[in-house]
């Protein structure tokens, strides 16, 4: 589903002048999952991919582990219900912990349930010159449709060595992540061993989100929160923020990064 952008007027004041003019606005509207008939959650989304959100937060969420536990997925013809059919029992989590995530982020882990278990057995680490930590920047805002057109959106980007495997857009951070898992879960592509790029702030549901997708660097041209960073350094990935004009700071794991001949220390 694309739903096209609402219309809305604006008065625009520049140079002592108000100007009544229109725009388009990205959509934002509250789409529920359901699980084997029984509706779990409502996220606040930006109704595209939506199949793709579904099983995304599934697979992030350690309901699913592939493909192949997915018996159907359908989307309501008002696009207001994602109904996953899975071909085994799935509980529905007895609580939803609010997490940071700027449009109302939910998750059934609990920062202090998560565990060693999520650590992916085949992460392999590159190790990552400074250009090229700037250079998977700018092919993250290349990447970007909807920001360009519209604005108010956050992109997310899966990338291996120096190329965009996919990217994906939302205005909540934390769903971009989760139409990258579920457009690798449905499409049957490896996740682990990648890097994450990414326009959103760095929290703690964010780097669980990437534990689970088995990626070993997150680069953010934001900031991360403590709580990311201990769980960045427990887990063994590089946590680079404010990834910005040839300058980035390293929060986590430097091990990830060629630092060449000379480091100046504190």
């Amino acid at each position: 589903m694309n739903k096209q952008p609402n219309k809305f007027k604006y008065y625009q004041y520049s140079k002592q002048v108000f100007i009544l003019d229109e725009t388009e606005i990205v959509t934002e509207n509250p789409v529920s999952l359901s699980v084997n008939g029984i509706e779990w959650l409502t996220f606040m989304c930006t109704p595209t991919e939506l199949e793709e959100l579904g099983a995304g937060f599934l697979f992030n969420e350690g309901i699913i582990n592939s493909f192949k536990e997915i018996e159907s997925i359908q989307l309501c013809h008002s696009g207001a219900n994602i109904d996953i059919w899975l071909n085994k029992d799935a509980k529905k989590p007895k609580n939803w912990y609010r997490t940071s995530g700027c449009t109302g982020g939910v998750s059934s882990i609990n920062f202090d349930e998560i565990n060693i278990e999520y650590k992916s057995t085949n992460r392999v680490r590159g190790i990552l010159k400074p250009e090229q930590v700037n250079g998977l920047v700018e092919m993250l805002f290349k990447s970007q449709k909807l920001y360009r057109k519209y604005g108010g959106v956050h992109t997310s980007a899966l990338c291996f060595s120096n190329k965009v495997m996919v990217s994906k857009e939302d205005i909540g951070r934390h769903n971009t992540l989760d139409k990258i898992a579920g457009y690798c879960v449905l499409n049957e592509l490896e996740m682990s061993g990648g890097l994450i790029v990414t326009t959103g702030r760095i929290s703690s549901e964010m780097i669980q989100k990437c534990i689970r997708m088995g990626v070993n660097t997150v680069i953010s041209r934001t900031s991360p929160s403590s709580l990311s960073i201990q769980l960045a350094k427990k887990f063994d990935i590089t946590l680079i923020g404010y990834a910005r004009r040839n300058q980035f700071r390293i929060y986590a794991n430097e091990v990830g990064i060629d630092f060449g001949s000379f480091t100046e220390k504190l």
